[in-house]
């Protein structure tokens, strides 16, 4: 199972029914990797995909949960090597290398010795506990990760992978393909926040989904017509804990170990695919907002809106020109 934070309430509602939408909407809701689930498509046939759905969620869990100790990677962190029993493995560890490649280690999924030790991973370390950061960034590179579509192998004892930060945006994409092979054209599929669409709710509106505000969570800030596109977030208001006197947030930037501290309160990226923007909103978070804009220059295919805090601490938004009409 999973552990990430998320920042949507998704807009649900149900498609009208007009002369070119006489498809029903389906509708299915269900639990999965330590979160909850929400697809909606259009079908004629009123076909339920429900069990197919749930048993590839699995599938996916038993092969990258660190949660799992008979999960793929689980064994990975066990040892030196590990050969792939599935794809899900190989395709995960594919595109985090190319987020890390882009983004200068900004998205390292080696980081878990980190997590655990704040606090926030599969261990009972105690939360609030003092954390050597300087004997556990010895155990934190990407770089010493090396693998093939067979197998991967550490190039360096106690280096461990967690790959929550971009599993979830892979398994909605992978949802989304189960149902394009069922040849569905119409659908949101929704896991744990992370988003993913294609086509439109009916024939005058298209699928909307909502950002929340980072100041008063469970209110809306603003609203997204999501078209053909994925959106996933992350942000440092939810999943964080207070001891001692410190917040301590799960958002820790891989370079110095420590967690992040930023005026930036929630990133919300767009993108082709949602593994690709689950790779790179946590990256944009740790970046910075004035690196964020600089990266986005030459990247046209993501689009980013960052709720943030002046020095005045009112709440202040960017985005990027691709999101001015939705």
């Amino acid at each position: 199972m999973f552990l990430l934070l998320f920042a949507f309430i998704p807009a649900f509602g149900q498609g009208q029914v007009g002369t070119s939408w006489r498809e029903p909407m389906m509708s299915l809701t269900g639990e999965a990797q330590a979160t909850t689930y929400h697809i909606k498509y259009c079908d004629g046939q009123k076909r339920s995909f429900q069990k197919e759905i749930d048993s590839l969620l699995a599938e996916i869990d038993k092969s990258l949960s660190i949660y799992r100790p008979d999960s793929e990677i689980s064994a990975f962190n066990r040892s030196m090597s590990h050969r792939f029993k599935s794809s899900h493995f190989y395709a995960v560890l594919k595109k985090s290398a190319e987020v890390f490649r882009a983004t200068k280690g900004a998205f390292d999924p080696t980081v878990l010795p980190l997590v655990e030790a704040y606090g926030f991973g599969p261990t009972k370390q105690p939360k609030g506990a003092l954390v050597n950061v300087d004997s556990l960034l010895q155990y934190v590179g990407f770089q010493y990760v090396m693998f093939d579509s067979v197998s991967v192998v550490k190039q360096k004892a106690n280096i461990r992978l967690d790959l929550n930060s971009i599993a979830q945006g892979y398994s909605v994409d992978k949802v989304a393909s189960l149902l394009e092979a069922q040849n569905i054209h119409h659908y949101m599929v929704e896991i744990g926040g992370e988003v993913r669409t294609k086509g439109q709710k009916n024939e005058r509106q298209p699928w909307t989904i909502g950002i929340e505000n980072p100041l008063s969570p469970n209110q809306l800030q603003t609203t997204i017509k999501l078209h053909n596109r994925a959106m996933t977030t992350a942000g440092n208001y939810r999943n964080r804990y207070e001891a001692n006197g410190q917040l301590f947030s799960h958002i820790i930037n891989p370079k110095t170990g420590e967690m992040e501290q930023s005026a930036i309160l929630s990133v919300t990226v767009f993108a082709n695919d949602a593994i690709t923007a689950d790779g790179y909103d946590t990256a944009f978070f740790v970046m910075g907002l004035e690196a964020v804009k600089e990266f986005l220059v030459n990247r046209k295919d993501i689009d980013v809106y960052i709720l943030y805090t002046d020095d005045a601490g009112q709440l202040k938004t960017f985005s990027t020109d691709g999101l001015k009409n939705l």
